[in-house]
């Protein structure tokens, strides 16, 4: 399993990368083996400013559904299109061509509050 040390990581199993006031969320490399073959993600709530730690979504495996957490506070901007036709991006590529949603943050400097790429590794072992 790979986790990238450019990443901030949630003890959900969420990834974040920041650029600036954006941010690009997804689920980890660990997540998407643990889920298996994925087959749907929803998100319902582009356009709305949510809390850290509220649930943004679900992705569906063929065996589970698991909910989807946002890491910081701030508003949901933008879906991967890809993921309607293709989800499997995100057990293929859950760093890059897989990303789930772009978001604009509330406060940058929560996103240095989450787990490095060691601290993660640390939880899932």
């Amino acid at each position: 399993m790979s986790f990238p040390a450019n990443l901030r990581y949630t003890k959900d199993h969420e990834w974040i990368k920041a650029e600036g006031d954006t941010a690009t969320i997804g689920i980890t490399d660990f997540a998407q083996k643990e889920l298996g073959d994925i087959v749907y993600i929803e998100v319902e709530l582009i356009g709305k400013e949510l809390e850290a730690g509220a649930v943004f979504g679900t992705v569906e495996a063929v065996k589970t559904v698991s909910d989807l957490f946002l890491p910081v506070r701030g508003t949901i901007t933008e879906l991967n299109p890809a993921l309607a036709n293709a989800p499997e991006l995100v057990n293929n590529d859950p760093y890059g061509e897989g990303w789930m949603i772009k978001m604009t943050v509330k406060n940058p400097g929560d996103i240095e509050k989450l787990l490095d790429a060691a601290a993660y590794e640390a939880i899932v072992g």
